[in-house]
């Protein structure tokens, strides 16, 4: 790999794909391309097909993806499955069909099975029975990781696939209607520190969570860029976890808030805990670097500096 290889990055103004983007740029590399969902539409076959028709990139990231928390996926589970089978299935398969040399497929921990020993291993996959709440999403995920698979099998491409526990960082999802955890919490202790209001949050803030800073996510990818992997599946973490009422503490004590948290049993809590195993990456060279605490304070001072491009978001 040198600083110009012409790298495609799928997705490449979300929060993963920006942050791949801001990654390699700032390690010299010249020749990305990166097209918006308007000029590119990737659940169109022959719009890709022909994109790599006339671009012929040598290497491919795929962060481009529907994604969304609990209430998101519950409310929409026919998008989250079809739309991202559409989008990863048309470029794995352009990838594949037009040589390119390495492919980086990017999914989540929900692929791995709800009640799955703790931490989660790579090899538990398929183990088990999924998280309802999102078990649309994880299909879609899990069809692109066997895609890839099957490539690297088959054809002995250099297909691989990452797995990213919770992320977080500048450019998130603060929409609290689609946004996960992490991001939505800033954003409610935030709104309702003005006034010192309650703030009210879903479940019982027992289950465990791993939180991942999307800097950290894209040196990882970096990482797999610039180095062969010997396999084709691998889990992307912190190794580290916290209780979510631990998470929604550090936020309130972050923001400033002062008020009460009122939690809300009566939602669903997901699944229990979903610590990754990340000794395999680990082993092969590459671990986080960013704290939660810092992590955190970081994506807030992101978020008041862009909080009013936020306005009105909410009811679309």
């Amino acid at each position: 790999m040198n600083k110009t290889t012409k790298i495609y990055i799928a997705g490449h103004n979300g929060m993963v794909g920006s942050a791949v983007w801001r990654a390699l740029s700032a390690l010299g590399y010249t020749n990305l391309i990166g097209k918006s969902s308007k000029e590119l539409n990737l659940r169109n076959q022959a719009e890709v097909n022909a994109f790599f028709t006339a671009e012929k990139p040598e290497v491919v990231v795929d962060a481009a993806a529907k994604v969304g928390g609990i209430l998101a996926n519950n409310e929409n589970p026919y998008p989250f499955l079809m739309e991202n089978l559409q989008i990863q299935n048309n470029l794995i398969d352009a990838a594949h069909n037009f040589e390119v040399e390495k492919f980086i497929f990017l999914g989540s921990s929900c692929i791995y099975p709800k009640y799955a020993p703790q931490p989660l291993k790579e090899d538990c996959l398929l183990t088990d029975s999924l998280e309802p709440t999102n078990q649309w999403y994880a299909i879609a995920k899990i069809a692109g990781v066997k895609a890839c698979e099957a490539i690297r099998t088959q054809y002995n491409k250099d297909f691989v696939s990452l797995m990213p526990t919770n992320l977080y960082g500048s450019y998130d999802n603060f929409d609290l209607k689609s946004s996960h955890v992490l991001p939505a919490m800033i954003r409610k202790f935030h709104e309702a520190k003005k006034d010192n209001a309650s703030v009210e949050l879903w479940g019982s803030g027992t289950p465990m969570r791993e939180f991942l800073h999307v800097d950290d996510m894209a040196k990882a990818v970096v990482y797999a860029v610039e180095n062969t992997l010997e396999d084709n599946l691998y889990n992307v973490g912190t190794g580290v976890d916290v209780t979510i009422k631990e998470l929604a503490h550090t936020i309130q004590d972050i923001v400033g808030h002062t008020g009460n948290v009122v939690w809300d049993s009566s939602k669903p809590d997901g699944t229990p805990r979903k610590l990754m195993d990340v000794s395999k990456l680990k082993n092969q060279g590459w671990q986080a670097e960013i704290d939660l605490k810092s992590g955190i304070a970081n994506t807030y001072q992101w978020f008041l500096e862009n909080q009013d491009s936020f306005k009105g978001k909410d009811a679309s």
